[in-house]
């Protein structure tokens, strides 16, 4: 099993040269914890909090990197973008970290993005799905032409091509079983929220493995992120994690994030998270791990260490705790494979 962090964002009001430094700082500390993916999520204009944005600050960290350390989006809100632009940027991106690059993409859920942008919000989706199929002309062909509902290109050179053939893998992040089939159809792997209960990512895991059977795709185990907390005892944990995460919860929460009710997060903050954060004792925490493993092909698994507020000693001490007591005892832990979890379907 391979673990990976996401990067995370900052309040406003922190100076943001000390937000990149933050950021050094704990992609060093990952990278000596074991942790072999560093990700990075993506928003515009957004209240309260600031998201540097993953690009050009992926291309930064890219120096940073150990040889068997990938970097990647996770993710991207592909439909704001025209997919020229983002085909050569993310292009160019694979080329500077020398094809270790993962593109992750996704709608988002925040209507104002696509107000600022003058991109329809209603039609996200067929957005993306159009973008996916435009980016991937560029990277594999030497001219494009495409005649869509959104772009339209006559016969174009192109001329940046990422190192990774044919294309860098692309996550697509769903929530639903509409989006996960669409997923399994553009996408490489389908990525999964943490906030998504493991009973809801085992049913429409099945809805994905059905999807990619069906147009003879083969099937990669999926990256799984998971909110990850460990304390002395169970409760300590939860403890740990509401001062760090309720007011972050909070804020996603207020803005419209899918699978969060604002009144839970406030009044009850153990129900809201109890169904997909990972928390616990040490021996609780991995043991919650191997049970996920044994129900869902993932892999790598991805955990957020930095919460807006905390400092870069607490990031460090968290990522130390974590590679100490997750990643190094479960380095060798494999997840199920696709036959063994759904055997009726990968058969046929």
């Amino acid at each position: 099993m391979e673990f990976g962090i996401l990067i995370g964002d900052q309040p406003v009001s922190s100076p943001p040269e000390e937000h990149f430094d933050l950021i050094l700082r704990k992609v060093e500390a990952a990278q000596k914890a074991g942790f072999t993916y560093m990700t990075m999520g993506h928003h515009y204009l957004y209240d309260g909090f600031r998201w540097l944005q993953p690009i050009p600050l992926l291309a930064r960290l890219a120096a940073e990197l150990d040889d068997h350390v990938r970097i990647g989006t996770t993710v991207l809100v592909g439909p704001l973008f025209h997919p020229v632009s983002l085909a050569e940027d993310l292009a160019t991106l694979d080329i500077v970290s020398r094809g270790k690059l993962v593109v992750g993409l996704g709608v988002g859920y925040l209507q104002h993005e696509y107000d600022v942008f003058k991109k329809p919000y209603k039609q996200r989706y067929k957005l993306l799905e159009e973008l996916i199929e435009v980016m991937t002309k560029c990277w594999t062909q030497p001219r494009v032409t495409h005649h869509g509902e959104f772009f339209d290109i006559d016969d174009r050179p192109t001329h940046i091509h990422p190192i990774q053939k044919p294309r860098p893998p692309i996550w697509l992040g769903a929530l639903k079983e509409s989006g996960v089939r669409r997923a399994a159809r553009h996408g490489d792997v389908w990525t999964i929220s943490p906030k998504l209960p493991v009973d809801d990512v085992e049913r429409l895991t099945h809805t994905y493995v059905a999807e990619r059977e069906k147009l003879g795709l083969p099937l990669t185990k999926f990256p799984l992120r998971r909110e990850l907390q460990i304390g002395a005892t169970f409760e300590d944990a939860l403890r740990d994690f509401a001062r760090v995460s309720q007011g972050k919860y909070l804020s996603y929460a207020e803005q419209g994030m899918q699978l969060l009710d604002k009144e839970r997060v406030e009044n009850d903050f153990l129900d809201n998270v109890k169904d997909h954060a990972v928390l616990g004792t040490a021996e609780q925490v991995r043991q919650q791990l191997r049970d996920i493993a044994a129900r869902v092909p993932i892999g790598p698994l991805l955990v957020r260490p930095h919460w807006p507020g905390m400092d870069a000693e607490q990031t460090v001490a968290y990522l130390e705790k974590v590679g100490r007591e997750v990643v190094e005892p479960l380095k060798d832990l494999e997840s199920i494979d696709f036959e063994k979890f759904a055997p009726s379907t990968v058969a046929k």
